[in-house]
């Protein structure tokens, strides 16, 4: 089947236009509600990250929630007191004094209490509601399928927002699309929880049963659609045929793409420079992918017109663009760490490297490097205080521990690891939530360092940025689709927008409220 611009998806549901450009899912708050709103708006696709949401959520209320946009969205969320109880124990009027530390959520575990799952829903529920505020243009959320106990509770969270698209990589997200099914019917949803050290034969489970949350039938959700990042036919073939539910489409995301890389195939080969070598064997056949009849999007090193003209020859949708959007106005980053990066960029004074140890889930991982650029390094005191990339052991006793190759050495050599992962791993968790501006303090009074993550294309900004150290949203999408305005491809005016909708006065949270 040809897929090309204009085409519809959405089997079973009411078909709308695919979008050209999906913007990247950047982990950790990078892909706000602000930027996923913006891209929506001028026709395409905005995605929320909804990794590590909750942290950023009660962060953002211990600092007083600026605008009142996090009380405005979840005065909507439908489960009865939930949000009171979440505001009273975390809401700071005003703001918390500089020198206090965030008050932290509970880790993540495989059972975890009703009030620690409505927590995670209440997050990913307000960062789509705001997102899909005063337009009707398409959102969608990005998961990490690596990042695997909280993602069943934010998939429900954001379904009850009316997601429109759930995109996840890092992994091989085959339950993902069965889950979907059940949330959309408010059933319980199940999925294998990887533990390391089990028998064979012998599996863990993470469950979600939404009757535990409701004191009445619900009526059902809408089934977002499905776009699993992948990096080989292979596992494209796999997921069409072997998925739990329907597959809607593809991202092919290339070793050019920012934040974790799939590792290459076969054996691991460094360069002079301690970068994973990527060969033949780790590019993606796209003749071959547009057999199986499913849409597709391409992602890694196309974040220009030329690229985009080049994916859609090839018989693509569009792209999906992360590191353009990464920098602009509306992106979670803070304003320094954009001012820095893009003045190197124009200066010739940044470089992407792609580290295969820094990152603790030992898929490689892309780390800018920026000349003034403070980042976590190895006089880092290791702390483990929020651990989204732990990961499950079952222990002598039989009980399940959590261990993450970034957290302390002895505490990670006692639960049974190997010395030898430490080596190198950065905590990906602290430092991703410090570049969005909301760094721990720590006893010493000095605050968690940034990590910055990019695609290679980074370095290469220069000819789209022409002098720049500010742009907005809709700069690169005008950008982006200037490739193919010869296509019959119009440049989108943008939606009429619901007035002051961003400035809207916060709205007293009820009982019950909807």
């Amino acid at each position: 089947m040809q897929i090309s611009h204009g085409n519809l998806i959405g089997a079973g549901t009411c078909a709308m236009p695919l979008p050209s450009i999906i913007q990247g899912g950047m982990g950790t708050g990078v892909s706000n509600w602000v930027l996923a709103r913006a891209v929506a708006r001028a026709g395409q696709l905005g995605v929320v990250s909804g990794t590590a949401l909750d942290t950023i959520f009660a962060r953002r209320l211990q600092d007083g929630d600026p605008g009142g946009h996090m009380r405005r969205a979840i005065a909507h969320f439908p489960i009865a007191g939930a949000a009171e109880r979440v505001l009273k124990q975390y809401f700071v009027e005003g703001g918390r004094k500089p020198d206090t530390p965030y008050k932290l959520i509970p880790m993540y575990k495989q059972v975890v209490s009703a009030a620690r799952q409505q927590l995670t829903m209440m997050a990913n529920f307000a960062e789509v509601w705001l997102a899909k505020e005063g337009h009707s243009g398409p959102i969608g959320i990005n998961l990490l399928t690596k990042v695997q106990m909280p993602n069943i509770a934010s998939l429900y969270g954001a379904m009850l927002a009316g997601v429109d698209y759930v995109l996840m990589g890092a992994g091989i997200p085959r339950e993902i699309p069965g889950v979907l099914d059940s949330l959309a019917e408010h059933r319980e949803a199940s999925m294998r929880l990887d533990v390391e050290g089990l028998p064979p034969g012998e599996y863990e489970y993470l469950r979600l049963n939404p009757a535990d949350h409701w004191t009445e039938p619900q009526p059902p959700l809408k089934r977002p659609w499905f776009l699993p990042i992948i990096s080989a036919n292979s596992l494209a073939a796999t997921l069409a045929r072997k998925s739990t539910g329907r597959v809607d489409g593809f991202i092919v995301e290339g070793p050019t793409a920012g934040g974790h890389n799939a590792p290459p195939r076969g054996e691991m080969h460094l360069d002079d420079s301690g970068q994973p070598v990527y060969g033949d064997r780790d590019a993606v056949d796209l003749k071959k992918l547009g057999e199986l009849g499913l849409p597709f999007w391409v992602a890694g090193g196309v974040g220009s017109p030329e690229g985009m003209r080049s994916a859609v020859d090839s018989g693509a949708v569009g792209i999906q663009v992360g590191t353009l959007f990464a920098y602009c106005d509306e992106s979670g980053f803070t304003p320094e760490l954009k001012e820095k990066v893009l003045t190197g960029v124009m200066n010739g004074e940044v470089d992407v490297h792609t580290d295969p140890r820094a990152s603790p889930t030992g898929y490689p991982f892309k780390v800018v490097g920026v000349d003034g650029l403070d980042s976590q390094n190895d006089t880092r005191t290791r702390v483990c205080d929020l651990g989204y990339l732990r990961t499950a052991v079952r222990a002598e006793s039989g009980r399940l521990i959590y261990r993450c190759a970034a957290e302390p050495v002895d505490t990670y050599v006692a639960k049974g690891g190997d010395i030898a992962d430490t080596v190198g791993r950065r905590c990906l968790c602290n430092a991703l939530v410090s570049n969005i501006g909301h760094g721990q303090l720590r006893p010493d009074g000095r605050e968690e360092q940034p990590l910055l993550t990019s695609g290679d294309d980074l370095v290469t900004m220069g000819t789209f940025l022409r002098g720049r150290v500010r742009y907005t949203a809709r700069d690169v999408i005008e950008y982006l689709l200037s490739g193919i305005r010869d296509r019959g491809v119009k440049i989108p005016e943008g939606e009429q927008v619901v007035p002051n909708a961003i400035e809207a006065e916060p709205v007293l949270v009820g009982a019950g409220q909807s």
